[in-house]
């Protein structure tokens, strides 16, 4: 698969469209692919200061979702390669959910497209999507170890990244009025 130039927000990305003989595994990354779309056009065009308010009755912020995002594919790439250690309540970052003073929207959004970059290496590289992983135990983990197919923490990380796509559009509507679908229009025109 080639490279394409950025469209958008996201910078290089793998081709979105699908093609009968791309096979499942494109399909599925193309997926996780216009869904961070999504998103980083949700986060475009703040400032630092924009990214840490809270526009809503939640603590949620745009920039604690780009981080929260970030550290979840790192996470998951974990599981795929085994290296994911088990996590007790003490190992929670408090701030792993917000963006704090000394930290900018910049240096999150590097480590998003670093860690989308690293995910989307190890899925493509994956030679059998159905090879089992064992999920790391977490307070809230039941008593039995969870197991998990490639395939399964794939199609996971594409439900966290939509999940909080729409949690950005609240906040970032909250925020400024800015309104996602108008921000891919434009660009898609040849705007912003």
């Amino acid at each position: 698969m080639e490279h394409t130039e950025p469209t958008g927000p996201a910078g290089p990305a793998e081709p979105t469209g699908s093609h009968p003989r791309a096979g499942e595994r494109h399909d599925l990354l193309a997926m996780v692919v216009d869904q961070r779309t999504n998103f980083l056009y949700t986060v475009a065009g703040l400032t630092d200061e924009q990214a840490r308010a809270r526009s809503t009755v939640s603590e949620l912020t745009l920039g604690g979702l780009v981080k929260h995002l970030a550290a979840t594919q790192l996470s998951w790439l974990s599981v795929i390669d085994g290296t994911a250690p088990e996590v007790g309540w003490a190992d929670l970052d408090p701030d792993g959910n917000r963006m704090t003073e000394d930290e900018t929207l910049a240096g999150h959004l590097d480590a998003f497209h670093a860690a989308a970059d690293a995910f989307d290496r190890a899925v493509r590289e994956e030679p059998d999507l159905d090879r089992a992983v064992t999920l790391p135990r977490y307070p809230w983990s039941p008593p039995q170890p969870l197991v998990w197919t490639v395939r399964h923490v794939l199609l996971h990380v594409f439900r966290e990244i939509a999940h909080h796509s729409g949690h950005a559009d609240i906040v970032r509507e909250a925020l400024d009025g800015a309104s996602t679908t108008e921000q891919m229009a434009k660009a898609a025109m040849g705007g912003e």
